[in-house]
Parts: structure tokens; sequence; C-alpha cells
């Protein structure tokens, strides 16, 4: 369970992980292969997913598909939470 907590919260960090951890590593990876713009979100993602798995297997807690649901969790929650509260705002409404 604590391996999907690390996760959502590796997810979630994600937008902030991409200018000061994904950009340098982008731009050393690009004197080898060529990436686009919008693939240093990935590159931020895989960071933090990696992270959130050695934490996971220090801690002994969760398994690889409960650290993968938490971390799209995480990366997707506040979209989620938006479109969640627009489903109850509509059935409140009807």
């Amino acid at each position: 369970m604590l391996g999907f907590l690390v996760a959502i919260a590796a997810g979630f960090a994600t937008p902030y992980l991409e200018g000061p951890v994904a950009r340098p590593l982008v731009k050393q990876m690009e004197k080898h292969i060529t990436l686009e713009a919008s693939e240093t979100r990935l590159v931020a993602f895989i960071v933090a997913m990696l992270g959130a798995g050695v934490a996971s297997a220090l801690l002994h807690s969760g398994m690889t598909f409960w650290v993968i649901l938490g971390g799209g969790l995480g990366y997707f929650g506040a979209r989620l939470l938006v479109a969640l509260r627009e489903v109850m705002d509509a059935r409140r409404d009807s």
C-alpha cells in the first residue's frame, strides 16, 4: 500500500520534475537520439516512476501493478477530480 501512495505522489510530481530533472537528461540524450519537445514530460514521468519503483522496493511495499496504477492516478489525478466534480454537479442539477 505504501508503494501505491509513493507512486501517486511521484505521478503528481511529474510536472515539477520536468524542468530541473528531465530537461538536463533530454539535453544529454539529444546527443545520441532525437527527441521531440513533447517527450520531455514523458522523460520526467519515467524518472518519477523509477524513483517510485526504487522506493517501493526499498520499503518492501507494493506490487508493480499498484505502482503503475498509482503513478497513472497521480499523473492524471487533478484532471480526474475535475471530471468527477463535473459528473457530481450534473447529477445534483438534474
